[in-house]
């Protein structure tokens, strides 16, 4: 399994995401991937790539959020399978913090794609404005996706889990979705249909003309946190670090009263 491969890349993107690796007695085990059936292509294609014997089962259920749900599930016992994917970075168990991006040399479009098809939403807020969003629980992943999309964006998104469910949810909307859609979800990829064709579709927004842009957000550094505080004045340290009185006042507010941590002794 060849990480530098995009279908491979895109492949283990996916599994790291939705798939589930279990131990069973002995040299027992699976790998599964349960997903909506409208989906099923992406498990024949999965299917494909393997070569060993895997199977592709279908069942309707009653869940949270349907009746009838109707799922596809695609297995694979074999140990030799299994070994490779555990040894790339798919741990067996509960796996949703503890992924991260492949340790091994890997297309990086392609493996990000297979997450975002997997555990994140691409398409139009209700507001009618092109996003691209992942939900995930590994910090490594959401740092790396953060990292990776600064690179294709110029746009700086902060890691930081939410207080409801612990998970990270990072988005990117506006102009910034639709270059990072276009990047990722290049002609011809591997990708669910359904999300190709959403992708595709954020080509066509236009940004309205009475629709202002607002300004990238700087984040702190510790050698501005120390620059304010040597300051203690939000006016003079203003105009030292070329940032808004208010931006320092905050920061200073915030500094001060322990909403964030003081910069280190080391310079």
């Amino acid at each position: 399994m060849d990480l530098e491969i995009p279908d491979y890349a895109y492949m283990f993107g996916f599994l790291q995401a939705d798939g589930h690796l279990a131990k069973g007695l002995g040299r027992k085990g699976s790998l599964t991937v349960e997903i909506s059936v409208r989906d099923i292509d992406i498990l024949l294609r999965f299917q494909q790539l393997t070569p060993y014997k895997s199977t592709i089962t279908e069942r309707v259920r009653t869940t949270n959020f349907s009746q009838e749900h109707h799922s596809a599930t695609w297995t694979l016992c074999a140990m030799e399978a299994r070994a490779t994917i555990n040894d790339l970075g798919l741990p067996y168990g509960r796996k949703s913090k503890k992924i991260t991006p492949p340790r091994v040399p890997f297309s990086r479009r392609d493996y990000l794609r297979g997450v975002i098809d997997a555990d994140g939403s691409v398409g139009y807020t209700g507001q009618g404005l092109p996003f691209v969003s992942l939900t995930t629980a590994s910090t490594a992943v959401g740092v790396y996706l953060a990292f990776y999309a600064r690179k294709i964006t110029g746009i700086e998104r902060r890691t930081k889990r939410n207080a409801r469910d612990g998970v990270y949810n990072i988005m990117y909307t506006n102009e910034a979705a639709q270059g990072l859609a276009a990047h990722l979800y290049y002609p011809r990829c591997l990708a669910l249909e359904r999300k190709q064709a959403s992708a595709d579709g954020l080509a066509d927004w236009v940004r309205p003309a009475d629709m202002r842009v607002a300004p990238e957000r700087r984040s702190w550094r510790e050698s501005e946190d120390r620059i304010l505080l040597a300051h203690g004045d939000p006016v003079t340290a203003a105009e030292a670090l070329d940032r808004t009185v208010r931006s320092c006042q905050v920061r200073l507010w915030r500094l001060r009263s322990g909403r964030v941590p003081l910069p280190s002794d080391d310079q």
